[in-house]
């Protein structure tokens, strides 16, 4: 049974790779060019695991600033795996203690969207699954991280052959796929029109807190349409 959730886990991850392995990369590439040795850069994606705060992160080492600043910029840019994981937890309420901690530091934007998929449709949320998703995505995160300290120099910049746009269609694609959810528009356009004011009044990359904050404040003042509150906590 932990062998086939596993293996479903990893199924439904693998595509997300594609996507990803871009960035992986270009963070690799990023980091030695900033002074990280290979070791240093493979280390900082597996402790931090997050690949746009890793960026912000390396980008900010070289500039002198107080340690604060740092933290407090990639902290900005992750905040959102707080309400990620607030979200979530009513699904995997059946799991350990020790799974669910497993569980929440493997978790990224798709580990998030597609645990919120299985749970609309009804699908087990089990260990082994969200395993297999966790694993699926952060090993060849490492991977690519290694492999972009070794070969960045000769890869380039993946936005001179258009590769960057890979990660904002997939996200668009994992908004578009909750649109059947109450209240969906309101609560995106609410969203998207604060990141934007934010990234021009504020900068980056406070936007993207910014930006979920003014979405939160929207859904909560939203109206839920009839029986919306009885599915809620019956999941």
């Amino acid at each position: 049974m932990f062998v086939d959730d596993f293996k479903a886990g990893l199924r439904r991850i693998a595509p997300i790779i594609i996507s990803a392995a871009p960035f992986g990369v270009l963070f690799g590439a990023v980091a030695v060019e900033h002074g990280l040795s290979i070791g240093e850069a493979t280390l900082m994606s597996a402790v931090v695991y997050a690949g746009a705060s890793q960026l912000v992160g390396v980008n900010l080492f070289d500039q002198h600033l107080p340690a604060w600043v740092v933290i407090l910029s990639i902290f900005a840019v992750n905040f959102r795996h707080i309400l990620y994981s607030a979200a979530i937890a009513r699904h995997v309420e059946r799991l350990k203690p020790w799974e669910r901690a497993v569980n929440f530091f493997l978790l990224t934007d798709p580990h998030y969207a597609e645990i919120e998929r299985q749970a609309h449709a009804g699908g087990p949320i089990t260990f082994g699954w969200v395993l297999g998703l966790g694993l699926g995505l952060y090993v060849p995160w490492l991977a690519l991280t290694y492999a972009g300290c070794l070969l960045g120099a000769f890869i380039g910049d993946p936005r001179s052959v258009g590769l960057d746009v890979l990660l904002p269609v997939y996200f668009l694609g994992l908004v578009m796929g909750f649109r059947s959810r109450a209240n969906w528009l309101p609560v995106v356009i609410a969203s998207s029109l604060g990141s934007m004011a934010a990234i021009k009044l504020v900068g980056s990359p406070w936007h993207v807190s910014i930006g979920a904050v003014a979405g939160i404040i929207v859904a909560a003042l939203m109206p839920l349409p009839p029986g919306t509150r009885s599915e809620i906590e019956e999941g």
